[in-house]
């Protein structure tokens, strides 16, 4: 998924992003859309961008321990 990308790399395409995450770009435009998840992302113009350190800092924002209390 993930292993081609070069962990250099300042900004991901909105398809780069979703493939780092496993969902679809579309769902990443209604996510963003919606405000349904705080995933931060860069507009230039018409195109969006993602930080891979944010996407990172959101996937383990959303981990979940188990026996961890749950708030």
């Amino acid at each position: 998924m993930h292993s081609t990308l070069s962990q250099t790399r300042a900004l991901l395409t909105r398809e780069e992003a979703a493939d780092y995450l496993g969902v679809l770009p579309q769902t990443l435009a209604a996510w963003a859309t919606t405000g349904r998840y705080e995933l931060p992302y860069i507009r230039v113009g018409k195109s969006v961008r993602y930080r891979l350190a944010d996407l990172e800092a959101w996937l383990v924002s959303r981990t979940v321990r188990p026996g961890a209390s749950q708030e």
